[in-house]
């Protein structure tokens, strides 16, 4: 199997893409482990098997028609198995695969049968040290932008799920990019200021734009360097409730073609603007998972 990452938006050949079948249903409240979920369990409008089916297939027929590989996951009985991003991650020709939080452990174990058609020496399995999920990972040309907690926070916080060694480990391991941390706000009982993942707050679209919401960030001069490597001008800003909806979680299927949630009216709209084909999916029941569209996907190849 070929691995090939260097960008979030060259175009799509494989994906390994989440499935939603036995998903354990609605969880217990004390279960949970993100404040949206949480939210969502304790009003009693958590999203039903029919619901993610429904939304997850209408993500499916979009890479059909745009030819897109879809790898999946083996199913396991009563698991989550959406959101395949924070499971591994690509970087230029190699697979890492991380460690992620111990309720999430036995997702790793279904694409076991992906990994074995990948070479061994294009395997890099980060030590046990290191604390990483992949929606904290974002890869853009000469740049990997990673998403962490310092150990404060790290150790304070449950949705804290990348630390100052996994940092440190890409940093010294990924050879000829430029890898950058950017410390997350984070919280465990307020969804509207969490920032799960990098991708909850950040995320580059199209050929030259990205999609921020700055309060995500801990230190303000992470924004500033976002803004000196795209351009105030190229970067597309959400709120604090475009953020809580996912807003920057949408997903490049080539520089001209993303797929978003089709209630982001005004972003979508924006990304028209820009020359970009939205693929609209209904994905709203999806989120109340604290994830979206880049949460749900896992790139492989893209040329």
């Amino acid at each position: 199997m070929r691995l090939n990452i260097h960008s979030e938006t060259a175009t799509l050949k494989t994906v390994v893409f989440g499935i939603p079948e036995s998903f354990g249903d609605t969880p217990n409240l004390e279960d949970c482990y993100d404040p949206k979920s949480k939210l969502y369990v304790a009003s009693g409008q958590f999203p039903s098997q029919e619901d993610i089916s429904l939304e997850m297939e209408s993500v499916a027929q979009v890479f059909r028609k745009h030819n897109v590989e879809m790898l999946r996951p083996e199913n396991i009985e009563n698991l989550n198995q959406i959101f395949t991003r924070d499971i591994g991650f690509v970087v230029g020709n190699s697979f890492f695969v991380p460690n992620i939080i111990n309720d999430r452990e036995q997702e790793s174990k279904a694409i076991l049968h992906i990994l074995d058609q990948i070479n061994e020496s294009d395997i890099i399995r980060m030590p046990s040290h290191t604390r990483t999920e992949g929606g904290d990972i974002m890869v853009h040309h000469d740049y990997v932008f990673v998403g962490y907690s310092k150990k404060e926070d790290f150790e304070k916080y449950t949705v804290a799920r990348t630390n100052q060694d996994a940092l440190d480990f890409l940093k010294e391991n990924i050879n000829g990019k430029k890898v950058i941390g950017f410390e997350l706000n984070k919280s465990d009982i307020d969804p509207y200021e969490n920032a799960l993942h990098l991708d909850c707050c950040f995320q580059p679209v199209g050929q030259k734009h990205a999609i921020i919401h700055p309060e995500g960030f801990k230190n303000l001069e992470d924004i500033n360097l976002l803004k000196n490597i795209f351009g105030q001008e190229n970067l597309i800003f959400v709120n604090k409730k475009e953020m809580f909806e996912m807003q920057s979680n949408v997903f490049s299927i080539s520089e001209k073609v993303v797929v978003s949630e089709k209630g982001f009216t005004t972003l979508n709209n924006k990304l028209r603007s820009l020359g970009i084909l939205v693929e609209e999916v209904p994905y709203s029941q999806i989120a109340k998972m604290e994830g979206l569209l880049r949460c749900s996907t896992l790139p492989i190849e893209r040329i």
